[in-house]
């Protein structure tokens, strides 16, 4: 069975989730942006920083 196939076989268990940002100092769901604000985040680029020694 194909990835694609499996998801269509589990769609009525599955959930929607709510995908959070930070913007200007507090977090928001990124549903409620405006379309320009949505392109924005999609564009972003996301890293992982490394410690500092």
């Amino acid at each position: 069975m194909s990835r694609t196939e499996r998801l269509e076989a589990m769609e009525a268990k599955r959930s929607r989730c709510i995908v959070y940002t930070r913007v200007m100092g507090y977090h928001r769901p990124v549903e409620s942006f405006n379309i320009g604000k949505k392109a924005e985040h999609r564009e972003r680029k996301f890293f992982l920083e490394k410690g500092l020694k």
